[in-house]
Protein backbone atom coordinates (compact mmCIF):
# COMPACT_ATOMS: atom_id res chain seq x y z
CA UNK A 1 0.00 0.00 0.00
CA UNK A 2 1.27 3.16 -1.51
CA UNK A 3 0.47 6.19 1.19
CA UNK A 4 -0.15 9.95 -0.06
CA UNK A 5 -0.53 11.83 3.29
CA UNK A 6 0.93 11.63 6.69
CA UNK A 7 0.61 12.97 10.44
CA UNK A 8 3.78 14.97 11.67
CA UNK A 9 4.29 15.28 15.25
CA UNK A 10 6.80 17.67 17.37
CA UNK A 11 7.30 18.80 20.69
CA UNK A 12 8.70 22.18 20.73
CA UNK A 13 9.24 25.02 23.46
CA UNK A 14 6.13 27.48 22.59
CA UNK A 15 8.82 30.67 21.59
CA UNK A 16 9.48 28.53 18.66
CA UNK A 17 5.65 27.83 17.40
CA UNK A 18 5.73 31.38 15.57
CA UNK A 19 8.61 31.00 13.63
CA UNK A 20 7.97 27.02 13.01
CA UNK A 21 4.40 27.54 11.87
CA UNK A 22 5.55 30.53 9.36
CA UNK A 23 8.03 28.52 8.08
CA UNK A 24 5.68 25.20 7.76
CA UNK A 25 3.56 27.06 6.28
CA UNK A 26 5.66 29.09 3.35
CA UNK A 27 6.83 25.79 2.40
CA UNK A 28 3.39 24.51 1.83
CA UNK A 29 2.98 21.89 4.36
CA UNK A 30 0.40 23.47 6.21
CA UNK A 31 -2.42 23.47 3.32
CA UNK A 32 -5.05 21.41 2.83
CA UNK A 33 -7.52 21.68 0.04
CA UNK A 34 -5.94 24.41 -1.92
CA UNK A 35 -8.36 26.48 -0.14
CA UNK A 36 -6.89 26.42 3.53
CA UNK A 37 -3.49 27.24 5.19
CA UNK A 38 -1.74 27.33 8.18
CA UNK A 39 -3.58 24.41 9.42
CA UNK A 40 -2.13 22.87 12.37
CA UNK A 41 -3.12 21.82 15.96
CA UNK A 42 -1.11 22.85 19.29
CA UNK A 43 -1.38 21.56 22.32
CA UNK A 44 0.29 21.99 25.69
CA UNK A 45 2.11 19.25 27.32
CA UNK A 46 4.80 18.53 29.98
CA UNK A 47 7.61 16.33 28.69
CA UNK A 48 10.12 15.24 30.67
CA UNK A 49 13.74 13.76 29.47
CA UNK A 50 17.03 13.60 31.16
CA UNK A 51 20.23 14.09 29.40
CA UNK A 52 23.20 11.80 29.21
CA UNK A 53 26.76 11.99 29.44
CA UNK A 54 27.93 13.60 25.91
CA UNK A 55 24.56 15.18 25.39
CA UNK A 56 24.15 19.33 24.47
CA UNK A 57 20.31 20.02 26.15
CA UNK A 58 19.06 23.13 25.29
CA UNK A 59 17.20 22.28 28.81
CA UNK A 60 18.56 20.80 31.88
CA UNK A 61 21.63 19.36 32.83
CA UNK A 62 23.22 15.87 32.07
CA UNK A 63 21.87 13.18 34.53
CA UNK A 64 18.84 15.08 35.80
CA UNK A 65 15.69 14.37 34.93
CA UNK A 66 14.27 17.44 33.54
CA UNK A 67 10.67 18.68 33.00
CA UNK A 68 9.32 21.53 31.28
CA UNK A 69 6.14 22.87 29.37
CA UNK A 70 6.07 22.29 25.79
CA UNK A 71 3.79 22.36 22.16
CA UNK A 72 2.65 19.59 20.84
CA UNK A 73 1.94 20.24 17.40
CA UNK A 74 0.38 17.90 14.66
CA UNK A 75 -0.38 18.14 11.37
CA UNK A 76 -1.15 16.32 8.21
CA UNK A 77 0.95 16.96 4.92
CA UNK A 78 1.22 15.63 1.46
CA UNK A 79 3.81 12.97 0.08
CA UNK A 80 5.44 15.45 -1.73
CA UNK A 81 6.22 18.02 0.63
CA UNK A 82 7.13 15.63 3.61
CA UNK A 83 11.29 15.17 3.05
CA UNK A 84 11.46 19.23 3.45
CA UNK A 85 8.92 19.05 6.13
CA UNK A 86 10.65 17.46 8.20
CA UNK A 87 14.01 19.00 7.37
CA UNK A 88 12.45 22.37 7.48
CA UNK A 89 11.34 21.25 11.38
CA UNK A 90 14.92 20.06 12.22
CA UNK A 91 16.29 23.78 10.49
CA UNK A 92 13.38 25.55 13.27
CA UNK A 93 14.16 23.27 16.41
CA UNK A 94 15.92 24.50 19.51
CA UNK A 95 16.84 20.53 20.41
CA UNK A 96 19.77 18.53 19.95
CA UNK A 97 17.76 15.87 19.10
CA UNK A 98 13.95 16.55 18.17
CA UNK A 99 11.21 14.29 18.41
CA UNK A 100 9.59 14.26 14.48
CA UNK A 101 7.12 11.61 14.42
CA UNK A 102 6.06 10.78 10.95
CA UNK A 103 2.50 8.65 11.09
CA UNK A 104 1.51 7.57 7.24
CA UNK A 105 -2.57 7.95 7.41
CA UNK A 106 -5.24 6.97 5.23
CA UNK A 107 -8.07 10.30 4.22
CA UNK A 108 -10.69 10.88 2.32
CA UNK A 109 -9.86 14.41 0.98
CA UNK A 110 -7.15 15.78 -1.25
CA UNK A 111 -4.32 17.92 0.06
Amino acid sequence: MEFNFFKVETFIPEEYLKNLRKSLNDIGALTIGGNYDNCMAVSKVTGSWRPLQGADPFKGEVGEICYAEECKVEFCCGKEVLIKTVDTIKEVHPYEVPIINVIPILNTYEL
